[in-house]
């Protein structure tokens, strides 16, 4: 079946959102006495949601709730902070996001992130394409990979689940994909390796966003 719709996955695939959210939980972690850790360590902590960037991040002898909770609060006001500080989005990402509006494809964003944060930062670093959905996480909705979100999506565009590209750079991503029946595709560009992509059950992978067009 041909693809009509791309859905993306955000931090890691259309923005670089590492270095503003390393700052923000080192920043964090030394309010609190920890240490921190380099930018880079971040890619395995990312993708999961808040609480959990917050537990890996912590001394694995300090991860219980209660810490994980104050650290948390802290990540989430120093990010509010700087959150565009160094955020943008990754070379090709605008270049294709044309070319899908050329081609009229649809495109929806699906993330961990906090919903009401997702949408702001869509809004300020996206601006100049229109996503028919954007959808972030709420107590409402499983996060990632639970595919309900992805299905509602689905619906919301009155596409089946398996017209989608599914784009994204981990493999709560790929794990995503698979589970919602979409075409699950691994960005290298992002913060997960190709093994891990390929472990989570990524179709193919691409290193650059215009190899994407091929594929629809």
């Amino acid at each position: 079946m041909s693809h009509t719709a791309v859905l993306f996955d955000l931090d890691g695939t259309l923005l670089d959102t590492l270095q503003d959210i390393a700052d923000s939980t080192n920043q964090a972690l030394c309010q609190l006495g920890f240490p921190q850790h380099e930018p880079e360590a971040y890619k395995d902590f990312i993708g999961e949601g808040r609480e959990v960037l917050a537990a890996r991040s912590l001394p694995e002898q300090q991860r219980d709730p209660d810490t994980v909770s104050q650290l948390v609060v802290r990540i989430n006001k120093e990010y509010s902070k700087r959150w565009a500080h160094h955020t943008c989005p990754y070379p090709g990402i605008p270049d294709l996001l044309d070319q899908l509006a050329a081609n009229k494809i649809k495109i929806a964003i699906l993330s961990n992130k906090a919903h009401s944060l997702t949408k702001m930062m869509v809004s300020k670093m996206l601006s100049h394409w229109h996503f028919d959905v954007v959808v972030g996480a709420s107590p409402a909705i499983p996060k990632k990979p639970d595919p309900t979100a992805a299905w509602q999506i689905a619906r919301r565009l009155g596409i089946y689940p398996a017209e989608f590209l599914y784009l994204g750079d981990s493999d709560i991503d790929m794990k995503t994909a698979t589970a919602a029946g979409m075409y699950p595709v691994g960005a290298l560009w992002g913060f997960r390796t190709a093994n891990e992509l390929l472990a989570g059950g990524a179709a193919v992978l691409v290193e650059h966003p215009r190899s994407i067009l091929r594929l629809l």
